[in-house]
């Protein structure tokens, strides 16, 4: 076992790996943390920044007392660098938590490279140290050698599923005559709203489905046993479901109104911005995995975009997770050897904000072990709690990573459900307050654990 002054090993600089060096160094702990890149690149990454947002610059919802709100207020209270760096990159993003994703990353470098306690390796690591703390945090994208000795530590193998990123257009290219500018019921933090939406009418997205059915993928040589991540799903894979899935899913028109008709749109492809120029959007919710050129094809048939220049096409990326429950404790450490801990989305969490949370839960835990205490589950009330309580227990046969929602969440007591059974707004809003009030207490009771 590690020492206190032994530096704690984590592997990987993404979300989690550098959330967990942040954790660590500031409760007064040396780390070495490991980050390939720009050595060694992945078929999704752009550059060698760390925390380098891959797929979607939003880190979703900031409506109060949504569950994706409840997470971000746990992780601002426990002192999350990614959050921090987060409110300095926010763009306009309507109720969203949106970045410009190259500020982020820059924002989270300099704060890593420049502490003191944090040592950054840029080179591969291609196995896991015999001896002392480690935090796994490779991400979906773990290089094929840590990958395997992954597989042979844990005796699982490895489970994998596939993704996809959204495309990005030029600004300069989208037709300001036909799109207009709103956020959904009026929710923006501009006047104008913060998204442009590209309006169809039915023959137009009749057009555009038929065309997307037709249109040629690129085959990344997918086996027909390993599946893609529901909530994510490709639009393609989204339009074979039924020829009205897109415009319930993410070509919905609901709470939008085209200033120039009066009226909502039979359908609508909204644009979110990508940086804090505005000089870039990416089409929400349009991951995929058609040929470039296809695409080029098919989304220049959305009204306001037929001259699109497209910045960065849709791909599709494998993602690697390990079955958590059959391996994880609540703690995110290894069962079968407790100074190993897992944390982002190779223990099976899905979303940025997820990554970050348990890179915090398995630094804060690796801190305890280093005062030679057994590190404490967060709360079961809380949304950390409670997604670390999923990975590591939910039913191994199956098993699928998951975002955060009030679903992971315990229930409320019997007699406050009854009372709010006609009020769903007031039942998730009681749920945040349990949540952050156990919280409190949970710190509270480790401030006097440590004395």
């Amino acid at each position: 076992m590690a020492m206190r002054n032994d530096p704690v090993t984590i592997l990987g600089g993404g979300l989690a790996g550098c959330e967990a060096a942040w954790q660590l160094a500031e409760a007064g702990f040396r780390v070495r943390l490991y980050e390939m890149r720009p050595a060694v690149m992945t078929a999704a990454h752009r550059t060698g920044l760390l925390a380098e947002l891959v797929c979607s610059n939003s880190l979703k919802s900031e409506l109060p007392h949504s569950a994706p709100w409840l997470l971000k207020q746990e992780l601002r209270r426990l002192g999350s660098l990614l959050l921090r760096a987060a409110e300095q990159a926010r763009i306009p993003g309507g109720q969203a938590l949106v970045v410009d994703r190259e500020e982020f990353s820059r924002f989270t470098s300099a704060a890593i490279e420049e502490h003191p306690r944090i040592e950054l390796l840029r080179q591969e690591a291609d196995h896991i140290p015999d001896e002392g703390i480690v935090i796994i945090a490779t991400g979906p994208l773990t290089s094929g050698p840590l990958a395997e000795q992954i597989a042979m530590r844990t005796g699982s193998g490895r489970l994998f599923f596939y993704d996809s990123i959204s495309p990005i257009v030029d600004a300069d290219t989208i037709n300001m005559e036909v799109v207009f500018r709103a956020s959904r019921y009026g929710r923006s933090q501009s006047p104008d709203g913060d998204y442009l939406n590209c309006p169809l009418t039915r023959e137009e997205y009749d057009r555009f489905v038929d065309e997307l059915l037709k249109a040629e993928r690129h085959e990344p040589h997918i086996p027909d046993d390993i599946p893609f991540f529901e909530a994510c799903l490709p639009i393609e894979e989204l339009a074979r479901r039924g020829r009205d899935t897109l415009r319930f899913g993410p070509m919905k028109p609901v709470g939008l109104i085209d200033p120039r008709t009066g009226r909502t749109p039979y359908a609508v492809v909204q644009l979110r911005q990508e940086d804090l120029r505005a000089s870039s959007y990416n089409l929400v919710g349009f991951q995929n995995y058609l040929r470039f050129s296809e695409q080029a094809r098919v989304f220049r048939l959305i009204p306001g975009l037929e001259n699109a220049e497209f910045l960065r096409y849709g791909q599709i990326h494998r993602n690697t997770y390990i079955c958590a429950p059959a391996l994880l404790t609540p703690t995110l450490q290894l069962r079968g050897e407790p100074r190993i801990f897992l944390a982002g989305q190779i223990c099976g969490v899905e979303g940025y904000v997820e990554s970050a949370a348990t890179g915090l839960a398995a630094g804060r835990h690796a801190a305890a072990l280093l005062r030679g205490q057994a590190p404490r589950p967060f709360p079961r009330q809380t949304a950390l709690g409670s997604l670390c309580a999923y990975v590591s227990g939910a039913e191994a046969a199956g098993f699928q990573p998951a975002n955060i929602t009030f679903d992971l969440l315990p229930p409320l007591e019997e007699s406050v459900r009854h009372a709010l059974r006609h009020d769903k707004r007031a039942r998730h809003a009681e749920v945040c307050r349990r949540a952050l009030r156990s919280l409190e207490e949970y710190l509270e009771e480790n401030v006097q654990v440590r004395r």
